[in-house]
């Protein structure tokens, strides 16, 4: 998934890339207008779904992806240190907020959060809405509608059960969506980590 910027009217367009036999075609998509680089990521990945262009007869073996060059387009999109995680970050940190990224708070359980707190136990995760299902900007793709369906639906299940064994271990669970402004979502963090009595190290 590739984006443009157009110069002069400050548009955004999304493109699918792919490899075929040493060519890479470009299909446009359509035009994306979302505050944040992986938002219109998300809405171009919506686009190509939407369009049919990502279904393949055959998924490569263990891959959920519908052939081999979806999965490695898709494989290219962050999955950390996103635009929305660092910009919370900063916040933080200039509320003198010291914090570790992108560990799992509990060992042995293979479940990372974006920003923990491992005095106080508290575990912040960035949510992006169309992958974690936000209520307010998720649009389910027309194509290929029952794989994606099952696909955000264990997604959110997954979060749940996250949610559900930190809180079982003391830890406290604050989901940021990406669409936030970082300061309230900030206040949150502050609020919980400074009411918060510190206790000893979890994380790995």
């Amino acid at each position: 998934m590739a984006l443009k910027l157009l110069p002069r009217t400050r548009r955004i367009r999304a493109y699918l890339r792919w490899s075929d036999r040493g060519k890479s075609p470009t299909r446009y998509l359509g035009e994306v207008g979302y505050e944040t680089r992986v938002r219109n990521l998300e809405e171009g990945w919506r686009l190509a779904h939407e369009k049919g262009l990502l279904v393949a007869p055959t998924p490569e073996p263990g891959s959920w992806a519908k052939s081999r060059a979806v999965r490695s387009s898709m494989q290219g999109n962050k999955n950390r240190d996103t635009a929305p995680e660092r910009r919370l970050r900063v916040v933080l940190h200039e509320r003198g907020l010291r914090y570790r990224v992108n560990v799992r708070p509990l060992r042995g359980v293979r479940r990372t959060a974006d920003v923990v707190f491992t005095g106080p136990r508290i575990a912040v995760f960035v949510d992006g809405c169309y992958w974690h299902g936000c209520p307010e900007h998720y649009r389910p793709a027309r194509a290929n509608q029952q794989f994606w369906h099952t696909k955000i639906d264990g997604n959110k299940t997954r979060d749940a059960e996250t949610d559900q064994l930190l809180a079982a271990a003391g830890w406290t669970v604050i989901r940021v969506w990406e669409h936030e402004v970082p300061q309230p979502a900030a206040d949150r963090v502050e609020t919980a980590v400074r009411g918060a009595p510190a206790r000893g190290n979890s994380a790995e």
